[in-house]
């Protein structure tokens, strides 16, 4: 799977999406340090995921997780990808996000 740049005027910024309904599953960006309120000077690299909105409140106490920059807040969380936030945690949340994103199987017969 690779990701794609769908915007010319950030090249730092790629989105990784389901291949038949092309919905996201991430968005890996690179944005200033500021805009999470950490301390220093430059950027950083992030990854924005959804996230089940009942677990957004205790995942964003954790170290390196962060309410979500430029998205719903409810249910995105952005996760530094400068090695605070714990690699477990990263894998945990990827494969939530791409559940939560996944594509929705019709049932049989449910045409309606």
């Amino acid at each position: 799977m690779s990701p794609d740049a769908p915007w010319v005027d950030y090249p730092h910024h790629h989105v990784f999406r389901h291949g038949g309904s092309k919905k996201w599953f991430a968005l890996i960006m690179t944005i200033p340090r500021a805009k999470l309120k950490l301390a220093g000077e430059g950027d950083i690299d992030v990854v924005n995921l959804k996230c089940n909105p009942l677990l957004v409140g205790t995942v964003t106490k954790e170290r390196g997780v962060f309410p979500a920059y430029h998205m719903n807040k409810t249910h995105w969380v952005t996760v530094a990808l400068d090695g605070s936030a714990a690699d477990e945690t990263v894998k945990m949340l990827l494969g939530a996000s791409f559940a939560l994103t996944a594509p929705k199987i019709k049932k049989p017969g449910n045409d309606l």
